[in-house]
């Protein structure tokens, strides 16, 4: 692994399943414990040395700017990259390719996931097999979509491939990708990192590494009921604080 300063923290989804709250702002944007969502996996990737934050946008792109008109967060560039119209997660990482120095590894982590598992582990996990990949995996909760085989490589998603390998785990949506996995994505092509990685796995292009971090706390802020349990839980933590 070269060079890891770099994270991609993607800002561009709807927000569907969380309207109203997100009719006026991005998912990420939407306060959850007093502050914006995604400051949380901003604090997260600092623990690491992350020194420039690649954001990108398209919902209601304009409050990013209103919410850090400095274009910082914790002394650390913000750099926003809009998409008039959605590319998913692939298409996203295409997209700002052009800001990638030649030797980057990018951490890439959704912008709707609040967690403090150890980072370390990922990065270490990544550097010792020399993935072009490496997910972040839990082996407890919803859904068990990812299969890994005794290698801890991915050997199926969302079971397309019908290979159950000796494990299912959680995807946590934080993972490493080395630059080179960007060449095999099309510019401008709506497309999700699961297809591509699902092409990798099936026809034996490239290795897709997992890891099994278990330690920390992972919670995806995808739904009103995991929104309003995750302010009464940094609601409590505050007051047991106090």
């Amino acid at each position: 692994m070269a060079n890891m300063k770099t994270a991609f923290i993607l800002g561009a989804g709807l927000g569907t399943r969380l309207r109203p709250l997100t009719d006026d702002r991005p998912k990420p944007l939407i306060t959850v414990g007093g502050r914006p969502l995604i400051t949380f996996a901003m604090e997260h990737l600092l623990s690491i040395g992350i020194e420039r934050f690649l954001i990108n946008t398209h919902h209601r792109a304009e409050v990013f700017h209103t919410v850090f008109p400095d274009g910082r967060w914790g002394g650390i560039p913000l750099i926003f990259r809009h998409e008039p119209e959605l590319l998913d997660t692939a298409g996203g990482l295409k997209n700002i390719e052009d800001l990638l120095e030649a030797d980057d590894t990018l951490i890439v982590y959704n912008g709707d996931v609040i967690s403090n598992l150890p980072l370390t582990r990922l990065i270490a996990a990544h550097a010792e097999n020399k993935s072009e990949v490496t997910l972040a995996l839990r082996s407890a909760g919803s859904p068990l979509n990812v299969n890994i085989d005794a290698r801890s490589e991915v050997c199926d998603l969302r079971h397309v491939l019908g290979n159950p390998g000796v494990r299912s785990c959680l995807f946590t949506g934080i993972y490493i990708v080395e630059k080179r996995f960007l060449a095999r994505l099309t510019a401008g092509l709506k497309l999700s990192v699961i297809d591509v990685f699902l092409d990798m796995i099936k026809n034996k292009t490239g290795t897709v590494g997992g890891v099994m971090i278990d330690e920390g706390e992972w919670h995806d802020i995808g739904s009103p009921e995991e929104y309003e349990k995750m302010n009464i839980l940094l609601l409590n933590k505050r007051k047991a604080k106090e």
